[in-house]
């Protein structure tokens, strides 16, 4: 694999996207709408500076645009379509505010004059207040993290960011979870992303930075227009693209202790129709971890017991782009073309030392060490269309290709406690190529109702190679064993179609929605599992109703839809991937998707300026799949020494249900202090992985604190807490984990300029511990990563980009209402 070849592919894709760009033309320009005033104090006539100003779709309450006042209190929003809009305003220290208004042909811009705020608070003196939007805000279709001022993600990725995510939780291994189920759909900026949900190496969440993402959204219970896939649920990262005129961009330098390193670019010009942008990102880190594991089981009578003891630095650089443009065309007709190359280098080292008891009281000391080199592309166009004369009349289409081309080399050398001190080596090769379309189309049916379908498609290809080596006994070479080696073939094609209705009486909103789905999946292992392949249509319903309720600002929700789980290739391809020489993973064929049932109840309610949301939920899982480890028993006896050889699998028994509550709580408790609080409490039942023992149930839950200060205008600091509650999977016990990150930020130079420094771990707790039992085999596992690292990093902002202070206090982003 060359260095060259993403950027080979890059060009590839523009011009594959290029020649799908002449998919609009005509007509007229469209009508812009406008919308100004200036917010007062109620008690004295001045200026209220600072305060957030956003424009809400009347129909759906989404998220149109938002600004915030300047120093004379005013405001402007412009570049608004022409309809009926909710013109919100709120600052700390002073009441809410709304107004209606409706942009015409006739009247396209409305001034709204002098706004008064009455406040609700005493002011503070000598202290200069900035309203923020929350870290955390809640609708109760899903919940939004803004992360763009997060402090406890400098110098990380988008796994960092997702470890402060509510109802998020990150294993050591990388494995993202929701409320217990790693099942989950990721999306970057609403499209799949193949690379991270395909499995294969490399993972693409490490290679998007932090400081490149402006929110996540959190969708615990998706509508139909959402894919089937995710029984969990679904995460959207969202990332930061400017769109002021001129140029704009920001630069980011951060060093960590212990040799990681990490800078971006991202600079965006604007110039009437056209906005082009564009962003590198290069990321040099080194990572450190010790482990351990302690194995038993009882083979032909005889105790055999592996402790294996382990030493690792891994290290790893990620070189990212992303480029692209949005072009408006005339008849409110506007495209987008982005292409994102991406390369990952990574090598991991480390020493391991095995004690083997029963058979034989041996020391087994070897090295390892494991290179990947991983080259991924994302591409994409998409198209957006909406008509004047039919406000909230809306039609988009996207077409996305990935490429990812992967080659993972893993290899282990005894060093000391026997006479064979051969090498072996697995070298793993994967090619994935994969594309999907969409249309997507919604259609008003007078003010309070509206009708949404959509068609998507996608075809995915994956083949690669599973090379065996074993040093040879009289040279340097090595000999390739043709009964350890394979090569695979996989294909998977879905087709779905859906349709949603969403209706208004009163303070009823009801949203009812049906999808289908198409899915074939074939593969094969060559000098392995011969051919299989599963193909099966499903139906998938949705409902929402939602009402508010009298008196206060809240509002109350109950929801249904139906997911699956489907097999990646990984799970399915049957050859074994070493991780050590005792310890591999195994696909199987057979294996069957899982279907989920999901309920939940919530309520939302604004109390001045807190904001309460409380969601109760159930789920249940049919066929469920379940993670599982077992001892090969014809392996242990090969091995000879006594030796415990494992291997990871899964299968589909039983049932699974898991029902609990989540609560979060957003509240300034002063002008220079607010606070968010998040956390959950549910209980899992999982089925037993024999007949023999009893289905296993625990209480569980997570919780995450923030507060965040401001105790000067320039400086803010951030105290972070998270903790995550012991959990029950088919096989055994996963330990609790906590931690506290600290991080500050400085303003400088008239806020051209910030200086980040953050900690995170601070009291270095972080660790995961797993217990494994069934009738004939217990082990424990524990690994101890390097978690507590300082950075220290420098931004300076160029053009009108500003480091984030003044931000809406509402959700942002296309979708708001119900099914996102």
């Amino acid at each position: 694999m060359t260095s060259f070849l993403p950027f080979g592919r890059a060009l590839q894709g523009l011009g594959f996207l290029a020649m799908l760009s002449p998919l609009a033309a005509t007509a007229q320009q469209q009508p812009t709408g406008a919308v100004s005033g200036i917010l007062l104090d109620q008690a004295n006539n001045q200026p209220v500076p600072f305060a957030n100003v956003v424009v809400l779709r009347a129909q759906d309450s989404t998220f149109v645009a938002g600004t915030a006042t300047g120093e004379n209190g005013g405001f402007a929003l412009e570049k608004l379509g022409l309809g009926s809009y909710l013109v919100k305003a709120s600052a700390i220290g002073y009441q809410g505010l709304r107004r209606s208004v409706t942009l015409t042909t006739a009247a396209p811009t409305m001034q709204l004059g002098k706004l008064k705020l009455a406040p609700t608070a005493t002011q503070l003196s000598g202290v200069t207040v900035q309203g923020e939007r929350a870290a955390v805000q809640e609708s109760l279709d899903k919940k939004v993290i803004n992360v763009e001022k997060d402090l406890s993600t400098v110098g990380g990725t988008a796994v960092n960011v997702l470890q402060n995510v509510p109802s998020v939780t990150v294993a050591a291994d990388g494995t993202v979870s929701m409320r217990g189920s790693s099942n989950i759909t990721i999306l970057i900026d609403g499209k799949p992303s193949n690379a991270a949900n395909s499995g294969a190496g490399g993972n693409r969440l490490e290679q998007i930075p932090a400081s490149a993402i402006e929110r996540v959204e959190v969708v615990t219970n998706p509508s139909a227009r959402y894919d089937a896939a995710g029984a969990g649920g679904v995460l959207n990262i969202i990332l930061k693209k400017q769109k002021k005129d001129g140029w704009n961009g920001q630069a980011v330098a951060n060093v960590g202790t212990r040799d990681k390193y990490n800078t971006s670019l991202s600079l965006n010009r604007r110039t009437g129709k056209l906005n082009m942008f564009g962003s590198l990102d290069l990321r040099n880190d080194q990572y450190r971890s010790r482990m351990w594991s302690d194995q038993y089981t009882t083979l032909e009578n005889q105790d055999l017991r592996t402790y294996q003891t382990g030493n690792n630095l891994r290290h790893s650089k990620n070189y990212s782009g992303r480029f692209g443009f949005d072009y408006t065309l005339p008849a409110n007709q506007s495209l987008t073309l982005t292409v994102e190359p991406n390369m990952n280098r990574g090598y991991n080292t480390g020493t391991q030392l095995a004690t083997l008891s029963g058979a034989t009281n041996a020391r087994i000391g070897s090295t390892f060490g494991v290179t990947e080199d991983v080259d991924n592309i994302d591409s994409s166009i998409d198209y957006r269309r909406t008509w004047d004369e039919h406000k909230g009349r809306e039609l988009t289409a996207s077409a996305n290709y990935t490429y990812l081309n992967a080659d993972l080399v893993i290899a282990q050398r005894n060093t000391e406690g026997t006479a064979d001190l051969m090498e072996w080596r697995q070298l793993l090769h994967v090619d994935l190529d994969a594309v999907n379309g969409q249309v997507d189309y919604v259609h008003p049916l007078g003010e309070k109702a509206r009708f949404d379908v959509g068609l998507k498609g996608q075809y995915q290809t994956n083949s690669g190679t599973d090379d065996f080596l074993r040093q040879q006994s009289d040279g340097p070479g090595f000999d390739r064993l043709p009964d350890r080696s394979y090569q695979y073939t996989f294909k998977e094609y879905t087709q779905a179609g859906y349709a949603t209705y969403q209706h208004e009486i009163g303070k009823w909103r009801m949203q009812g929605g049906l999808r289908a789905e198409y899915t074939n999946t074939s593969g094969e292992v060559l000098n392995g599992t011969g051919p299989f392949q599963l193909e099966y249509l499903n139906l998938f319903p949705s409902a929402t109703v939602a009402r508010t309720l009298p008196g206060a600002d809240q509002r109350v929700q109950v929801s249904y839809s139906r997911r699956l789980n489907r097999p990646n290739f990984m799970q399915l391809l049957a050859f074994p991937l070493y991780q050590d020489q005792r310890t591999y993973r195994i696909g199987d064929p057979t294996l069957r998707p899982e279907y989920v049932n999901a309920f939940e109840l919530g309520h939302q309610i604004t109390l001045g300026q807190a904001s309460i949301t409380s969601t109760l939920f159930y789920r249940q899982i049919n066929n469920a799949i379940q993670r599982l480890v077992r001892v090969d028993t014809t392996a242990t006896r090969l091995y000879g020494a006594g030796a415990v050889i494992t291997a990871q699998y899964n299968d589909n028994f039983g049932q699974a249900t898991s029902y609990g509550a989540e609560m979060s709580l957003n509240q300034p408790l002063a002008k220079w202090w607010r606070l968010t609080a998040s956390g959950s409490l549910f209980q899992n039942t999982v089925t037993a992985a024999t007949g023999n023992e009893a289905n296993r149930r625990v209480v569980s839950g997570t919780a995450r604190l923030m507060n965040s200060f401001t105790p000067t205008p320039k400086l803010d600091l951030q105290l972070t807490g998270n903790y995550r509650a012991a959990a029950v999977t088919a096989q055994g016990r996963i330990a609790p984990v906590g931690s506290v990150d600290v991080a500050l930020r400085q303003r400088l130079f008239n806020d051209r300029a910030a200086v980040t420094l953050r900690v995170s771990d601070l009291f270095n707790t972080q660790r995961n511990r797993t217990e494994s039992f069934t009738e004939n085999f217990r082990a424990t596992y524990y690994n101890k990563w390097e978690s507590r690292v300082g950075y220290l990093g420098f931004s300076w902002y160029l053009g009108s980009n500003k480091p984030p202070k003044k931000i809406e206090n509402q959700p942002q982003g296309g979708g708001g209402g119900f099914g996102g």
